[in-house]
Formats: structure tokens, sequence, C-alpha cells
């Protein structure tokens, strides 16, 4: 693999970024170099491959394959576009409001997650996993599909925190049950903890932390023990918590100290 390495210097000569630029004889597996590009999330790509909707020069695509960036790429028949080039990659924080979908698109639409973003050039923003209509607070927007496929994998373990308000006052056996892991239809779910942060006449405030991303499992969680969710709003997710300064429905970009622990936390290469 051939590569040029950039290295951006600021007025008192350090060093603060450092830029790969591809140029020739790229040699990486499909699911990289599509996820790199913006393209979609690894997870996603392969899904396509295993339903054969993902075909590079006139065959089928396998997983892992190598590629090298020059072939052709289609997807249900429609080409796809991967350019190669110097990626200074980008990440914001977003502060979801509620009544906006995760999704890019909406036959009834409704406003999206990714209304307010910030535009940008040869790249696309990547959504570090998702959350519901209902619930608002903290996203993580990447450009790098291989630091956001990271930060989603159920492997990671990334720790993710939610202020909740309940309605009713549960009992300590009742939190215990959530801390000791509840019975779902798709799997036992636990709470790694708990903390009561306030609440006025029945209704509770709490602070709880889980450790993966299925769908709507705070609120499940908590019906499961017989407790309706009535605000939910994610205050963090593995180093980076929601700014108080960050109004609802704005972003913010990232400082290079909190793009470092992202990348420390999944173990991956910046």
């Amino acid at each position: 693999m051939k590569s040029l390495i950039i290295l951006k210097i600021n007025r008192n000569y350090s060093t603060t970024k450092l830029l790969v630029c591809f140029l020739t004889d790229v040699k990486v597996r499909i699911q990289k170099l599509l996820s790199s590009s913006g393209i979609a999330s690894r997870r996603t790509i392969e899904k396509w491959i295993k339903r054969n909707r993902l075909i590079v020069d006139g065959k089928f695509a396998k997983i892992g394959q190598i590629v090298s960036g020059s072939e052709k790429f289609q997807l249900d028949g429609n080409p796809l576009t991967v350019k190669l080039y110097c990626t200074n990659h980008k990440y914001i924080i977003y502060n979801k409001p509620i009544n906006e979908i995760s999704s890019r698109s909406d036959p009834d639409k409704r406003p999206s997650i990714f209304d307010n973003l910030p535009k940008i050039e040869n790249s696309r923003w990547i959504s570090v996993g998702r959350l519901d209509i209902s619930t608002s607070g903290l996203l993580l927007f990447v450009t790098d599909g291989s630091l956001a496929n990271a930060l989603m994998h159920p492997s990671k373990q990334i720790i993710r925190r939610y202020a909740v308000r309940i309605h009713g006052n549960p009992k300590k056996s009742e939190i215990n049950q959530l801390l000791n892991g509840i019975d779902l239809h798709d799997g036992v779910a636990t709470f790694e903890s708990i903390n009561i942060v306030g609440g006025r006449n029945t209704n509770e405030w709490f602070h709880v932390t889980v450790r993966e991303g299925r769908n709507r499992i705070i609120r499940r969680m908590w019906k499961n023990i017989g407790y309706d969710v009535s605000r939910l709003i994610r205050i963090g997710y593995g180093p980076i918590e929601l700014p108080r300064t960050l109004s609802v429905g704005k972003y913010k970009e990232l400082t290079e100290k909190q793009i470092e622990a992202l990348y420390f936390v999944t173990n991956i290469n910046r």
C-alpha cells in the first residue's frame, strides 16, 4: 500500500493532525474501504453482501474481499462511487430534540437528525447509534466509518448514559431487578448502574447506564417492572458527555482530546 503522510503544523510548530491519503495500490477489505468512504457502516455492507446486493466488477461481492478502490461497484444495479482522497475526518456532537427521526429520509416527511448538520464535501455523516423519535440528547456523528462501526459494535461494550424520568416510586427490590437483569423477549438486559437524581410528586429522575444499544432497551426494561418512561435523554456515550451549554437542535465539533478518547476506547488506529 502506498500512502502519503501529511503533517498539519500549527503556529507554534507542533504537529496537531495526521492525515493519510491513499494514492495507488490500495489493498483493503471491501467493508473497510466502503465504510471509510462514508457509504455505509461495515455491518450494513456485510448485510448487502450476504443478500447479493453488492456487485464488484460484475460479480457478487464476498465478505472480506480485497479491493483497491479502482473496481466498479454496484448496489442493486446502481453504481457506487468510491473516491480515494486525503481524508481529514470530522467529528461532532449533536443535541437531538424529540420528534426527530434517526433516518435520512422518511415517507411522512418528518424532521430528521441529519437536517441540522453541517454540509461536508466528498463524505457523509455517519450516526453512531440511533435514538427513537421520543428520545432526546447526545448523538455522535463522524465521517470515519471504522470508528463509527467500532463504537456501535456489541463486543466493545461502550457505556451509554441516560437521564430517565419515570412515573412512580420504584422499590429497592425493583431497582435490584434492573441491576441483576431483566429477561426481555430478545435476551436479558441489565443496567450497569442506577442513581436517583431527584423528582417531584410521583415523578422520579434517574441516571442509568447500559453497555448496549438494543432498540428501546431503557423503556422496555422499566416497562417490564411496571413503570412508564415519560422522558429519556442520552447524556453520555463512552468518554463523551452532553455539554450543558449545547442547545437542543445544535451541534458542536469535538475537541482533539475527545477525538483521541474515542479511538482509545475502541482500540483502533486513527
